[in-house]
């Protein structure tokens, strides 16, 4: 009987037991070639690494940086696109000083600060945070609700602020950090919707790339002020609190409950890890920005759109020069991030308070160990629904935030450098020169950032 003939007879009057121990052998086959594929093993080891500092860029991108970006590139087109590549390394050198001191000292930064600082300057600095974060919460929650407005023109504005505020309370209080943490890290995503709308509207990518590489500024007001609420909204001091909280919330997660097991256990490896994380967090932070750029001056400048005070009326804009494509994922980005970034706001604000004084705080904790700390979250929340309500305006509600935060970021970030340099507090793993001279230039630029967008309210 030929060969071919007789394995079929065989698999014909193969018992059950034959055939279930065949399938499991070529299911197991292809898993074994499935994880062999080097390609996919390596992609899926670089998305396991990352986690606070891509949730921490990624909400950098929040409905109000959105409409500061759309406002530059429908009034100026490509010309302040530079500003994108210009930003990224001062913000991941930054962010990347706030992760090791987070991972090293096992304490957030405010914490540090009162530990080794005198703390009325804390209290300063934490009382203009939470002014800066609740204009920021207001803004973003009435753009999320605009944003639905967009797609469900009858929805109730005011029904869809407070829903969106119970909805991060919810998830913040009542969920556990590390399902918590798993909601923000893929909630990223949304602002790969940016990414397809610059694509869908036809850009002269030449010409996008030449005014990215080249810097052009004009020094009039108007630029000077987008200017100094570009960088406000970029390297934004909320960012500075949560990066670090976040990773001693990672390390708590992981068994290290008490802050002599977190210092006791740093290796190279996770610093190396927490570099990778944080820099791809900084980049990806940073495309975005440059797709909203993009794609608002490809379109709205080249047709005289340039009046822009929101995300969505960014979103509106683009709707009859670019399509219903276009229109619907800038509208939905606009849900997605103020998703990510509404927790980030206030969570910032919660670990800078709390631990001013010292208080019991943390994600992973429940609402009954911590009722300090998620008071502050629910009352920055609170205080944000009010301000929304109070429909103050869009425009002077960026200006305020972005003054408030050019105060803050100098002096935060003269802590940060100070703290990460200490080698009593960081031993080896403190800054390298490189490091500390990027930070103090980041911290001159964001002085004169914070001085620039004061005089333009008064000149």
């Amino acid at each position: 009987m030929p060969t071919r003939r007789k394995k079929g007879i065989e698999r014909l009057f193969a018992t059950p037991a034959e055939v279930l121990e065949k399938s499991v052998g070529a299911i197991t086959r292809g898993k074994r070639a499935l994880t062999n594929n080097r390609p996919v093993r390596r992609a899926g080891e670089y998305w396991g690494k990352l986690g606070p500092g891509l949730t921490t860029g990624a909400a950098d991108n929040d409905p109000s940086g959105i409409a500061t970006y759309s406002q530059a590139g429908a009034q100026y087109g490509f010309q302040l696109t530079w500003l994108t590549l210009f930003t990224f390394p001062f913000m991941a050198v930054v962010q990347e000083m706030c992760a090791r001191i987070g991972l090293v000292s096992g304490r957030g930064l405010a914490a540090n600060i009162r530990r080794h600082y005198a703390p009325s300057t804390l209290y300063t600095v934490t009382s203009l945070l939470f002014i800066a974060n609740t204009l920021n919460i207001a803004a973003d929650l009435g753009a999320m609700a605009a944003g639905v407005r967009l797609l469900a023109p009858t929805a109730n504005p005011e029904m869809l602020v407070v829903l969106f505020a119970l909805v991060s309370l919810v998830l913040q209080i009542f969920t556990s950090y590390a399902r918590y943490a798993k909601y923000l890290k893929y909630l990223t995503l949304a602002l790969l919707s940016y990414v397809v709308t610059a694509f869908a509207v036809h850009l002269n990518w030449s010409d996008v790339l030449y005014h990215t590489v080249i810097p052009s500024f004009s020094f009039t007001r108007n630029q000077i002020f987008l200017l100094a609420a570009i960088l406000g909204t970029t390297i934004s001091p909320y960012l500075f609190f949560w990066q670090t909280s976040q990773e001693v919330e990672e390390r708590v997660l992981h068994g290290e409950t008490t802050v002599k097991l977190r210092q006791r256990n740093v290796n190279d490896g996770e610093i190396r890890d927490m570099r990778v994380d944080v820099w791809s967090g900084m980049f990806f932070s940073n495309l975005i920005a440059f797709f909203i750029f993009a794609a608002t001056a490809g379109t709205l400048y080249l047709h005289g759109v340039t009046n822009i005070a929101t995300a969505a009326d960014a979103a509106a804009a683009l709707k009859p020069f670019s399509g219903e494509l276009a229109y619907l994922l800038f509208a939905l980005g606009i849900i997605g991030t103020g998703l990510l970034a509404i927790p980030v706001l206030a969570g910032s604000t919660a670990y800078a308070i709390a631990e001013s004084f010292g208080w019991r705080y943390g994600l992973y904790r429940k609402l009954k160990q911590a009722y300090a700390f998620y008071g502050v979250i629910i009352v920055s929340m609170v205080v944000g629904v009010i301000a929304d309500f109070m429909h103050l305006d869009p425009i002077r509600g960026l200006i305020y935030a972005a003054v408030a935060n050019g105060v803050i970021a100098p002096i935060v970030l003269f802590f940060i450098i100070r703290i990460s340099n200490n080698k009593h507090i960081m031993g080896r793993h403190k800054n390298t020169r490189s490091l500390t001279v990027v930070g103090w230039v980041t911290t001159v630029v964001m002085f004169i950032s914070g001085v620039a967008a004061i005089l333009t309210l008064f000149y």
